[in-house]
């Protein structure tokens, strides 16, 4: 058995050499075991050595080839092209709506001219003829004279007659009315239909009828969710067929003789394909949708867990690799590809790398999988990468992060709210503090932390095992400095060698007055956060210069200012007091 896991790692080995020699423009970024931190060592306080016994593992355990790891999808790299997919209905009209005339026996059918009526009584008076809905909409009762029938509906047509005949004959006369026959209707339909033309049926008759009858919409370039009925130029009703597709509604507009059903052009469409019941092209009503909205519009297997989201954007592309929860609420939009995926192996990890790399977004890795393996099967370009810097952005941390500062918050209320004032002066002191306070709690409460996780220094990597869901930061080497916070003047700067922190705040026109001169933060690219005379500036780094608090108290203001400490190590922002 050892001789098999051997000859197995050896196989993975070479499949991630593979994958990175197959990336011709880049190379991989090919950390050693002098480079990597033993997984034992705390990420936040690296050192330059590996103690012994500490050395990871460095042999990859993922098959990239296999298609369980590597590349998120690697047999879908390829956007699928939604004009390249059916559209959703491709079979409508091949259940053959054509025969099946309606009889006029709706009870909402509305009585016009021609139709044909049939009446009974018996009784006091004795009636049995069929009786035509004349030019003016009446019918001829006899011995009782003309009753206006055109415009009610079927339903009412037996108590409108019942009611005219009582009114001469109330007593011992029973009543039956029946519609015999309806008047024929033509109608147009014209459009992306494959056979224009002029069609016969009953007002009664459903748009899908006289769509069938003109050989169905053009799969190509018909919409199945843009049908306009018009009369006139009037527009009576527009409908959409995925209603029906979806949940059996469709509207039932009456049809008159001459009105014109079109069939407009096929709106914008996204691609769904994956674990679905059928690849298809989804119209679009707009340019976008949520991703709820896709899943009640795709017929999902068992079993879907997440969805890859991939198009574009006026930024550029995009690729994301969501959970079906978090999918619902994305923003889909035209062109986008939508990929539906089973993916619920329990030793399955997704881990997603930004910054400088080729190649995908998106990596399924073994649950065990550390940082170094990974890393040395990412292509970067060499020249323009600071793979030194590396850093981790990691859902627990951010959890932690946002949890500790709901603490401090709750601490700075508990400890400086509620206590009784001696003097009317205090009291007013108290007043003011406690605006203070809730102002500061209110906004330092919608912060959102980034989960930064620091794991290089000096120029090791700490080799620790990867979380679901982490986000491998590899930043592109940069020669400017930014400033941000309370300066006169927040920018981007060349980076100089030799220059301070406070040099480059000089050259931007120093401190506003509402700055604390002693909380200025130097942010490096590896995510760590120090004092600015704790360490020497760096390219790429950003300085934030943190407010002072707006308090004569101390003890408070020194509470504020840890808290706003804080905040910028968890979100690299300076919080506006």
């Amino acid at each position: 058995m050892k001789r098999v896991a051997m000859i197995f790692r050896a196989m993975c080995l070479v499949a991630v050499a593979c994958l990175s020699a197959n990336l011709a423009h880049g190379q991989a970024i090919g950390l050693n075991s002098s480079t990597l931190l033993g997984s034992d060592q705390e990420a936040q306080a690296m050192t330059s050595q590996t103690e012994e016994g500490d050395m990871a593992e460095t042999t990859p355990r993922a098959d990239w080839d296999s298609g369980t790891y590597g590349p998120v999808d690697p047999r879908a790299q390829a956007m699928v092209d939604p004009n390249s997919l059916p559209p959703f209905g491709e079979n409508l009209f091949s259940g053959g709506f054509r025969g099946m005339m309606a009889d006029g026996l709706n009870p909402d059918y509305l009585i016009k001219p021609g139709d044909q009526i049939t009446i009974r009584v018996w009784g006091g008076v004795e009636i049995d003829r069929v009786l035509a809905v004349d030019a003016q909409g009446n019918i001829f009762l006899p011995s009782i004279g003309p009753l206006q029938v055109q415009g009610i509906s079927n339903a009412q047509l037996n108590a409108r007659v019942r009611g005219a005949i009582q009114s001469v004959y109330p007593e011992n006369v029973s009543v039956y009315t029946n519609l015999q026959g309806v008047q024929p209707v033509g109608v147009f339909v014209t459009g992306y239909v494959m056979n224009p033309g002029r069609y016969s049926g009953t007002p009664n008759d459903s748009v899908l009828y006289f769509l069938d009858q003109a050989g169905g919409i053009d799969q190509a370039l018909g919409s199945y969710r843009q049908v306009v009925i018009k009369r006139g130029n009037r527009v009576v009703n527009v409908v959409d067929l995925y209603n029906f597709l979806i949940n059996g509604d469709i509207a039932r507009p009456q049809f008159r003789d001459g009105d014109t059903i079109v069939v407009e052009e096929r709106g914008p469409a996204i691609s769904v394909v994956g674990d679905v019941q059928k690849n298809y092209r989804y119209e679009l009503i707009g340019d976008a949708l949520t991703g709820q909205d896709v899943i009640n519009l795709a017929r999902l297997k068992s079993g879907v867990s997440h969805v890859l989201l991939r198009g574009s954007r006026p930024s550029g592309p995009i690729s994301r690799y969501l959970p079906l929860a978090e999918f619902r609420s994305a923003e889909v939009r035209r062109g986008d590809e939508v990929l539906f995926s089973a993916d619920l192996r329990d030793e399955t990890i997704v881990v997603q790398v930004e910054g400088s790399y080729y190649g995908p977004s998106r990596y399924a890795l073994p649950r065990d999988a550390r940082l170094g393996e990974f890393l040395n099967a990412i292509s970067v370009p060499q020249s323009m990468t600071s793979y030194q810097d590396i850093s981790i952005r990691r859902i627990s941390v951010a959890e932690q992060q946002a949890q500790s500062l709901k603490d401090s918050l709750r601490r700075l209320e508990t400890t400086y709210l509620g206590y009784p004032a001696r003097t009317a002066k205090e009291g007013e002191i108290q007043v003011r503090q406690a605006e203070l306070i809730e102002r500061f709690v209110r906004k330092a409460s919608q912060v959102k932390p980034t989960g930064r996780l620091v794991v290089a220094r000096e120029g090791n990597v700490a080799d620790i095992r990867l979380q679901d869901g982490d986000i491998v930061t590899i930043p592109e080497n940069t020669d400017s400095v930014l400033l941000s916070g309370e300066v006169i003047i927040p920018q981007a700067m060349v980076y100089t060698p030799g220059m301070s922190a406070m040099d480059y705040i000089q050259q931007a026109g120093g401190f506003t007055p509402r700055a604390d001169e002693d909380q200025v933060l130097v942010v490096h690219r590896n995510g760590a956060v120090v004092q600015s005379g704790q360490t020497r500036m760096r390219a790429g780094d950003e300085i934030i210069v943190l407010p002072a608090a707006p308090t004569s108290n101390i003890e408070l203001a020194s509470s504020i200012t840890q808290i706003l400490f804080q905040i910028a190590v968890a979100t690299r922002v300076a919080l506006d007091l």
